[in-house]
This record gives C-alpha cells, sequence and structure tokens, in this order.
C-alpha cells in the first residue's frame, strides 16, 4: 500500500484545513494516509478525520503570535511589541527548521504540500523517489509578487494541482516550459443529506472567516436595506475572526443585534442545521479561490447569491440557474437579486434544485479519482 503524507500548516478552522481533511478521509482505504502539521491549535483537528490516519504535529507548545504582534503595535506597546517580534522570529524559525527535518524524514511514496513555502521546501529536501505535488487553494488577484513566489516554489516539483479552470489555465501558461505538471483538481464535499433545506423562511446565512477579505461589513449594510423591506429576515453568520468586535460594533450602531446573529466557530452539525433552515446564502467575499461552502449550501438546496469579485463562484455559481453572481460589487444589485428571492419561493425552490445537481458534479468520489490518477503515476 502507497503511502502519502499531506503537509499542513495547522489542522485548524479555515478552507484549506477543510479540503485537507475531505481529501486524507477520502484516501485513506486506499493508501496510508499521514498528516504533518506545523502547529497543533486545537486538542484535536476542527474538521474530522478518519482514526486510520496519522497526525505528526512539530510544535505543541509554541502557536502563531501575529495577532499579539498586531496589537502591541497599534496600541505604541513598543516593549511588548518587541517583546512578541523576538518570540515570532523565534517560531517563524524553528517551524522552518521542523518542517524541513520532517521531509527529509519522509519516507512516502508521495507528499502533498498546501503552502507554498513548503513547496520550497518540498523541492529542495524532498527524496528523489518521492512523488511531489503542489496544491495551491488561493487566487494570485495578478500580484506580481505573489506570481512570482508561487511559481519558483512548484519548479522542483512533479505536479502542481489548481482547484479553479482559471487558475489551472493562467499557471499552465506560467510554467509551459517547466518540468512540473499542471493539473486540474476541484475541492469537493462528501456530505449529501437526505432533508433538504424547505425555503420557507426569510432565513439568510453566510459562513466564513470574520476577516475583511470576507466583506462583512458590507454584508450588514446589505442587510440592513434588506431588513427594512423583510422586517422578519434574520442574518446568521457562522464563523470567527480578527474582524469579529468590528462586525459586533456594526451590528450595534445600526440596532441590528436581534436580526444579525454571530454564531462563532461550530461543527459541521451545528453548521448544516442551520444551512437546513436557511433560504438564501450570501456571500460577499472581496476574493474566494473555491468556495466550497457554495457547495455545502448546494447540497441543502439553498440557492447562492455571491459578488463575482469572489472569484471561486463563478465556477461555481450559474448565474440565473442556480443562484445569482452581482458584477463590480454592486451592492443595489446584490439586494434587488437576494428580494427576489425572498419574494417568490416558488423561484427559490427551482434553483435549490438546480443548486443540489450542481454540488453533486462535485462529489468527493469524482475528484477522488482525479488525485488516484496522479498519485499512480510513476515518477
Amino acid at each position: 500500500m502507497k503511502k502519502i503524507t499531506i503537509l499542513a500548516l495547522h489542522l485548524g478552522y479555515g478552507g484549506i484545513e477543510n479540503c485537507i481533511s475531505n481529501l486524507a478521509n477520502s484516501l485513506v482505504d486506499d493508501y496510508e494516509v499521514n498528516i504533518i502539521s506545523t502547529y497543533k491549535l486545537y486538542e484535536k483537528p476542527v474538521f474530522k478525520l478518519n482514526d486510520k490516519i496519522k497526525i505528526k504535529y512539530l510544535m505543541t507548545d509554541l502557536k502563531p503570535n501575529k495577532q499579539e504582534l498586531k496589537q502591541s503595535l497599534k496600541k505604541l506597546k513598543l516593549i511588548t511589541f518587541f517583546k512578541e517580534l523576538k518570540k515570532s522570529l523565534k517560531i517563524l524559525k524553528l517551524k522552518k527548521n521542523l518542517m524541513i527535518e520532517a521531509i527529509k524524514n519522509c519516507d512516502s511514496d508521495v507528499i502533498i504540500s498546501t503552502r507554498d513555502i513548503h513547496n520550497n521546501w518540498l523541492s529542495k529536501y524532498g527524496r528523489d523517489k518521492t512523488l511531489k505535488i503542489g496544491w495551491e487553494h488561493n487566487h494570485h488577484h495578478n500580484n506580481k509578487r505573489y506570481i512570482n513566489k508561487v511559481t519558483k516554489s512548484v519548479l522542483g516539483l512533479d505536479y502542481f494541482v489548481l482547484v479553479s479552470k482559471d487558475l489551472t489555465k493562467f499557471y499552465s501558461e506560467k510554467l509551459k516550459d517547466k518540468k512540473v505538471k499542471c493539473v486540474y483538481i476541484p475541492n469537493s464535499i462528501n456530505f449529501f443529506p437526505q432533508e433538504k433545506a424547505k425555503l420557507e423562511t426569510e432565513n439568510l446565512i453566510s459562513i466564513g472567516r470574520l476577516s475583511h477579505e470576507k466583506g462583512y461589513l458590507d454584508l450588514i449594510d446589505i442587510f440592513k436595506e434588506l431588513h427594512q423591506k423583510y422586517p422578519d429576515s434574520k442574518l446568521n453568520i457562522i464563523g470567527d475572526g480578527p474582524d469579529r468586535k468590528k462586525i459586533e460594533k456594526k451590528i450595534r450602531d445600526n440596532k441590528l443585534e436581534d436580526y444579525i446573529i454571530l454564531h462563532g466557530f461550530q461543527e459541521k452539525e451545528y453548521i448544516n442545521k442551520y444551512l437546513e433552515k436557511s433560504s438564501v446564502y450570501i456571500m460577499t467575499s472581496y476574493t474566494e479561490s473555491f468556495g466550497l461552502v457554495l457547495l455545502e449550501a448546494f447540497a441543502y438546496g439553498v440557492p447562492c447569491v455571491a459578488y463575482s469579485s469572489a472569484e471561486g463562484a463563478n465556477e461555481i455559481i450559474s448565474d440565473n440557474w442556480d443562484g445569482y453572481l452581482i458584477k463590480d460589487r454592486d451592492k443595489n444589485k446584490m439586494i434587488k437579486r437576494i428580494c427576489e428571492l425572498l419574494s417568490n419561493r416558488n423561484r427559490r425552490l427551482i434553483m435549490g434544485a438546480n443548486g443540489i445537481k450542481k454540488a453533486q458534479e462535485f462529489n468527493t468520489q469524482k475528484t477522488k479519482q482525479k488525485w488516484i490518477e496522479i498519485i499512480n503515476r510513476k515518477k
């Protein structure tokens, strides 16, 4: 049985971490699957992993201190800042050395890297006999510095897996004369509930990290206007992150505490319960390389409305079929489309049924076969 190792930064909350758990779980019946994680943020992985998957944590005591560093600088606490800076440099050096050592000692047939920095170390220190695969989840946004960093990081790899057709086309052109081969494998979902959303309420939902790029402050502005037209409407936001206090303040300032509920980080079962009770999923992200959560909403038959700035949404939502794509972050158009759905349950049901079909196209069993094709290729 072939041995596969996946390199992770951590196994906490996050889209990449969700994808790692999905992939590991889908492969474990056919391969020996291991995960090497730099940090141990929680007592157990946030996303459930099969008991047969072996996890090795490189750092169990130290955790990233990026937020502490930012806060001390923001508040001009210079002594605290330099203390946190010293700690941060120590963490960076240690995590680099530990991951390089782990890669050098890894005897797996296949190693899958999920970060560009890990790509670099895998290229340089991975054993010659090992099939080396990079797995990219982030969009480049035409950022030349980021593009150069990523393309350089994969030059020593055998395959570079991209989660969207757009990214695959882009990097295939960039790397056309290089050894590494670009392969399109979308992210997938492995849960298709028997009970679908009834779409009978005016409940709206959005799931994700409470950070700037998710656009939740914009979402509050949208909901404020929606709520004036639909006073029974509620917005459930599931997730946590650095912008939570800003979001809470904006909710209070607009006197929407009874109508916008911040649930924090929650387990899958909890999230699924709220998806089942929702009628529209809203995505206001400035960027989204894939948008796995859209498929999860579709699996429940919940139509989705998203800004097209969330690049991944463009490959998942078929405009006016299973949801709506809003160009140019047009707030008024976003509100109009959500109102069209809230005012017409039949439209919600039709779009929701189309969404269920769309979600089934991204079934884990289908994407698993694409991974197996790569994994079983000879070096």
